[in-house]
């Protein structure tokens, strides 16, 4: 990728000093020289690198620019505006468009190089979700660069998405989620407090809010508040005693908790030695995290997000199978609970507040899952038409 800016030494006193200089082009096109005015390196490196950053933040390439300079531009100006995760998928989305049709020039990219890529993905044996993934995520980067100017139209404007079939939302039962807490219960029964997550009220929580695995393991005591009976969904700071976080669609909100749960909290927040800020980080992992990670500089946001505690699934399937159900995975206690507002009588946006939802179609989706009593009403119907004809042909009823 194109370096913006320079670090240049600039000779004083006929040749006897220097100082630090950076030299780049300005928003009008001119030559720009900013003396620095120190010696120090190190400063003068990090001065250079918050420049780089304030100028890709605005920096509009004039001439050619091959896609994987394109990429690296467009993420460089995104910043830290998107997980690593995301930043991921669409590096490798990027390379893998480039080993299909060459690394050109981004303004030359069409919708029949999409539509090719398309297709030799799947020719490579890629599922059809891997492949929307891929384009959606190719389709967002051209989308940044009409917003920034770049282009005249996004070329992945138009593609077409391979279909998928539409999968069914897994909830639990009321019976089964009575199995996962007493499951969850002696689970715990088993550990070490200071080493094991507290499970039975960890999904308790999430039965009572629909709070996400990251939500719930970012939060600290800060978040409850016991006169209320609330919790909050609040982003994190680096501090001394906490480590940042982001919400997800950056939505803070306020959630209600029962009687019951609010007792459940106040137990162990008695049990929990004094200092401990998480509500759901075990003791153990927590000063893991505080004493050696964070300290060697191995502790990132997306671990943040991730890795708050290990083997987190692991513990959860065993959690499952205990109590017999064969499969799901924690964010479908959270589907669950979506489901039970909207059967409940909540309404579509009462629900998408409450859910945290940026995107009032993933709400939707959750409401016509459980407003589709089509199979019921046509098994009436059916019922109904069967019953007439038998009647008619004299045939006894059951």
């Amino acid at each position: 990728m194109k370096q913006l800016v320079k670090l240049n030494k600039r000779p004083r006193c006929g040749g006897r000093k220097f100082t630090y200089a950076l030299r780049y082009n300005g928003e009008d096109g001119k030559r720009k020289c900013e003396t620095l005015g120190h010696t120090n390196q190190r400063k003068a490196e990090r001065q250079r690198d918050q420049k780089e950053k304030e100028l890709r933040m605005g920096y509009f390439e004039p001439g050619s620019m091959r896609l994987r300079d394109f990429m690296e531009d467009s993420l460089a100006r995104t910043g830290d505006q998107i997980r690593q995760s995301t930043r991921r998928i669409a590096k490798t989305a990027m390379n893998d468009f480039i080993g299909t049709i060459g690394n050109i020039d981004f303004r030359s990219v069409t919708l029949a190089h999409g539509e090719l890529y398309r297709q030799a993905s799947l020719d490579r044996g890629k599922s059809n979700a891997t492949v929307k993934k891929d384009l959606a995520a190719i389709k967002r980067l051209f989308t940044l660069a009409v917003n920034r100017k770049q282009l005249a139209e996004n070329p992945f404007q138009h593609i077409a998405m391979p279909k998928l079939p539409k999968k069914k939302i897994n909830i639990y039962a009321d019976a089964q989620c009575q199995r996962i807490l007493k499951a969850a219960q002696e689970y715990t029964a088993k550990w070490n407090p200071k080493t094991s997550v507290k499970w039975e009220l960890l999904i308790a929580v999430a039965l009572a809010t629909a709070m996400r695995r990251s939500e719930l393991m970012n939060c600290t005591w800060v978040d409850v508040d016991f006169d209320a009976q609330t919790i909050e969904v609040n982003l994190k700071e680096n501090t001394k005693d906490t480590w940042e976080w982001r919400i997800k669609d950056a939505e803070h909100r306020t959630l209600p908790l029962t009687d019951e749960i609010v007792q459940m909290l106040v137990d162990h927040h008695t049990m929990q030695p004094e200092g401990y800020p998480y509500v759901f980080v075990p003791t153990a992992r927590y000063d893991h995290i505080q004493n050696v990670l964070r300290p060697k500089g191995k502790w990132t946001l997306e671990d943040a997000r991730l890795k708050v505690v290990n083997n987190f699934k692991r513990s959860l399937d065993k959690i499952l199978l205990k109590a017999g159900v064969k499969t799901g995975t924690f964010h479908d206690i959270r589907r669950t609970v979506i489901s039970m507002w909207f059967a409940n009588g909540m309404s579509e946006y009462e629900v998408m507040r409450l859910a945290g939802h940026s995107d009032f179609a993933t709400t939707h989706k959750f409401y016509l899952a459980v407003a589709d009593d089509l199979v019921d009403r046509a098994r009436v119907a059916t019922a109904q038409g069967l019953r007439q004809k038998l009647v008619r042909f004299g045939t006894p009823l059951f």
